[in-house]
């Protein structure tokens, strides 16, 4: 299968680097550019480590980006902590369209903040949604979800890197093995 990765920071190179490790077909890497002065996001450092294409579109609106996206004849575009809005002319361009990894049980705490709400509401759980995005933020149909115990004394840090972040990484590995095997579901979200 043909994978394009989009995202930024230690997730999405992690999930590039677990892709690239496992022998899988990256064609393409796709991240926010930079600010001046910035250092390179990890993700655009592993992709030029992995030589691999890299593009920063400032905007996916544009349809020359959503066309040079649509040319890579991607089969799946796996994103990884993504912030910018992304519309479904590139959502849907590869063949089995994209996934997408969000860090609570989806729909509870859609958008930013989401490992922050259950930890200030008191909550014993919390875990991780893969879902197919659409034009809403965060309301796409779930492949699938995995749930981690909050403990008493997590932070947002400790849920997130001790739990969240490398289970995020094997969900997502998980889901791109279902969308491979057809068995990837599109389990409409319970509102």
């Amino acid at each position: 299968m043909r994978i394009v990765v989009h995202g930024q920071q230690a997730f999405g190179k992690s999930v590039l680097d677990a892709l690239v490790e496992r022998g899988e077909d990256v064609i393409a890497v796709y991240c926010a550019p930079e600010k001046e002065g910035q250092r390179a996001d990890p993700l655009k450092e592993a992709a030029m480590a992995h030589n691999l294409p890299i593009y920063q579109p400032r905007s996916y609106r544009k349809q020359e980006v959503q066309d040079e996206f649509s040319a890579l004849n991607a089969d799946l575009c796996v994103m990884a902590y993504v912030t910018k809005f992304v519309p479904e002319e590139v959502l849907n361009a590869p063949t089995h369209d994209t996934i997408q990894y969000h860090p609570s049980l989806l729909p509870k705490h859609r958008g930013p903040s989401s490992i922050n709400w259950p930890i200030i509401q008191g909550s014993t759980k919390t875990g991780l949604t893969i879902f197919w995005p659409d034009n809403g933020l965060d309301t796409g149909p779930v492949l699938l979800q995995k749930e981690v115990d909050i403990a008493d004394t997590d932070t947002l840090g400790s849920l997130y890197f001790n739990h969240l972040f490398p289970l995020g990484v094997e969900a997502t590995l998980e889901a791109v093995d279902m969308v491979r095997a057809g068995t990837a579901p599109k389990i409409a979200q319970d509102e």
